[in-house]
């Protein structure tokens, strides 16, 4: 099963946020044992380097895009996938190009923690708790 992971599931694993750090662990080690091949949009990964960063400083960040990318695979964002983004109209501007640079992976679900923002797309979009639900469910 292919997923892509929202870059707010990344940030809730890395930044260990309260409400949402326990499923995005467990989506994390689902893609470690390779029960699901996991990627993450490469313009997400500036983005998470820079939150990180930001937090807990530029050692902490270089060490989790580290870590992330040892689990997950970056979906390439190219020139084409910006301007496919920009014509979608999406009200949130990053979320088009993680779901543009997703499409070309034959992906199964878009895991975030705000499905509305991939409504309007073609791949399905669940939470993390969704996912888990259904990945148990196989």
């Amino acid at each position: 099963m292919k997923v892509l992971i929202d870059s707010n599931v990344a940030l809730n694993k890395l930044l260990q946020q309260p409400e949402f750090y326990k499923n995005s662990n467990t989506i994390f080690k689902l893609a470690e044992i390779g029960r699901i091949t996991g990627y993450i949009s490469a313009s997400a990964v500036t983005d998470i380097y820079y939150i990180t960063g930001k937090k807990l400083g530029k050692t902490f960040a270089i060490e989790s895009i580290k870590n992330l990318l040892s689990i997950y695979k970056p979906a390439t964002v190219t020139d084409k996938n910006i301007y496919e983004a920009l014509d979608l109209g999406w009200n949130d501007f990053e979320d088009a190009v993680q779901y543009v640079a997703g499409e070309s992976l034959d992906l199964d679900y878009i895991i975030t923690w705000n499905t509305s923002d991939f409504s309007k797309g073609n791949i399905p979009s669940v939470t993390s708790e969704q996912f888990i639900e259904i990945i148990t469910d196989i």
